[in-house]
């Protein structure tokens, strides 16, 4: 009978071990991640000096060949599952179906924030203009925007690295409105354009 008791307290205290070690890892793991304040950034690329700057522009397409294109920043903090700090905005532009008539244009706001995931990845340029290199990351970023024509909708800001794997496209894409801008303008090698990047605030 005492034995079967030295077994039970053995097993229990095992267990329980156990649970606290699984709850301590989730903790450091958590703190690895959560709450960092970030950066998003719509970029330009110098591509003689190697050096990319905030500042730059990237469009995507709806159905038809109609455009959009935007300029823009913002911080947000990455603590899933709680209430987020966003800021930004920047500048929008509609096309016509044939890519280069204006339809509209003005400011954005960015007014929540949606999810955001970090991916892997390494920078692939030398010089970094916005922040630390070190703590430039791959990602995708989800928030909502206003217009100031009255529109709502979304912008999502993927980021894909060196090393990030090929299912992460890098550029935007958006709603405004009940048009979904859902293909992206995807990066021409050597060529300024459709880049994005996030960052770690420190």
């Amino acid at each position: 009978m005492r034995q079967r008791l030295s077994i039970r307290r053995i097993a229990g205290i095992a267990l329980a071990v156990a649970v606290l070690a699984l709850t301590s890892l989730s903790g450091k793991a958590a703190a690895g991640t959560d709450n960092h304040l970030m950066r998003w950034d719509i970029v330009s690329v110098d591509f003689a000096t190697g050096t990319f700057s905030a500042g730059g522009v990237a469009s995507a397409r709806a159905n038809g060949g109609f455009k959009i294109t935007l300029m823009g920043s913002g911080t947000f903090r990455s603590n899933p599952g709680k209430p987020q700090d966003v800021t930004g905005g920047g500048m929008w532009t509609t096309f016509d179906s044939d890519g280069t008539t204006v339809t509209g244009s003005g400011n954005y706001d960015v007014t929540g924030f949606v999810r955001f995931e970090v991916a892997p990845g390494t920078p692939g340029l030398p010089n970094d203009n916005i922040g630390n290199l070190a703590d430039n990351r791959a990602g995708l970023l989800i928030v909502k925007i206003a217009y100031d024509d009255g529109s709502e909708g979304t912008l999502v800001v993927s980021c894909h690295l060196v090393g990030t794997p090929s299912s992460v496209f890098e550029g935007v894409t958006a709603t405004k409105g009940f048009v979904d801008y859902w293909n992206r303008e995807a990066p021409t090698p050597g060529v300024d354009g459709n880049r994005t990047t996030f960052h770690i605030l420190k």
